[in-house]
C-alpha cells in the first residue's frame, strides 16, 4: 500500500565510504570496513556509493547490500556502553542517520535521499571482521543481543546524496515485518506476510530472505 503523501522523517548526518583497505586475518586478507565521513555530494549507483568498495564480495555488497545505514541514536547507546565515541563509519556504515529507527524499519520500505532512492532489504549480520575492527570482548554476541543491527539498502534510483539530506519515506509496505524481526527470526505469521507481500507486488525479497521464509514455513 503506497502512502498518500510522502512523510519526511529523518536526515543523513554523515555519508561514509572506504578510507583505506586494512589487513585482516580473514580469508580475503584485507577489509574495507574502514569507512569515514566525506564532504559534498556523493554519486550513488546500482552497487552503492561512488568510490566505495567491499573487499569480501561473497558476503558484502551487490544489489541487495549496496548501502549500509546505521542510526546515530544506536551509535550513541554503544558509545555510552563502551565509554568512547563511535565515529561515523566506524561500524562500516555508509549512512549515519538521525531521527529514523533504522533497525525497526519495515522490510521493503523505500526512502528518497537527495536525488537517489533506496529500499530496505536485510539486517546486518555481525561477523569476525567486525569484531576485529571493534576490538571488544565477545563483540559478535553483544551486537547480536542488542539487536539494533542497522539495515542494508538496495538502490532503486540512482542519484547523489550528501550529509544533511532529508530522508523521506515514499513507500511503506503493509506486511509490518521489520529488520529486527528478520534478524531475530521471523514467526510463521511474519514469514507468510512477507511471502504474501511479495506475491502482491509490494516488494522483491532477497534470496537470503526467501530462504529464511521457506525455512520457517
Amino acid at each position: 500500500m503506497e502512502s498518500s503523501e510522502t512523510i519526511t522523517t529523518a536526515r543523513v548526518t554523515h555519508v561514509c565510504r572506504v578510507f583505506q583497505l586494512l589487513p585482516d586475518r580473514g580469508t580475503v586478507g584485507v577489509t574495507a570496513i574502514d569507512k569515514r565521513s566525506v564532504e559534498g555530494k556523493v554519486k550513488v549507483g546500482k552497487l552503492g556509493l561512488y568510490a566505495d568498495v567491499q573487499a569480501d564480495r561473497a558476503h558484502h555488497g551487490g544489489d541487495e547490500q549496496a548501502v549500509y545505514a546505521f542510526a546515530a541514536e544506536d551509535a550513541a547507546v554503544w558509545a555510552a556502553e563502551l565509554g568512547r565515541e563511535i565515529a561515523p563509519g566506524e561500524f562500516g556504515e555508509n549512512l549515519r542517520t538521525e531521527g529514523l529507527d533504522v533497525s525497526n524499519a519495515v522490510i521493503g520500505t523505500r526512502c528518497a535521499i537527495g536525488s537517489a532512492e533506496f529500499e530496505v532489504t536485510i539486517p546486518r549480520t555481525p561477523c569476525s571482521t567486525f569484531a576485529r575492527r571493534m576490538g571488544e570482548d565477545n563483540w559478535v554476541q553483544r551486537f547480536t543481543d542488542n539487536g539494533n543491527t542497522g539495515a542494508y539498502l538496495r538502490v532503486t534510483r540512482k542519484g547523489s546524496i550528501q550529509a544533511g539530506d532529508e530522508i523521506t519515506v515514499t513507500f511503506l509496505p503493509s506486511h509490518g515485518v521489520s529488520v529486527k524481526d528478520l534478524f531475530r527470526g521471523p514467526t510463521p505469521a511474519q514469514a507468510r506476510a512477507l511471502q504474501d507481500a511479495e506475491k502482491a507486488g509490494e516488494l522483491q525479497l532477497t534470496p537470503k530472505v526467501v530462504r529464511e521464509v521457506l525455512r520457517v514455513l
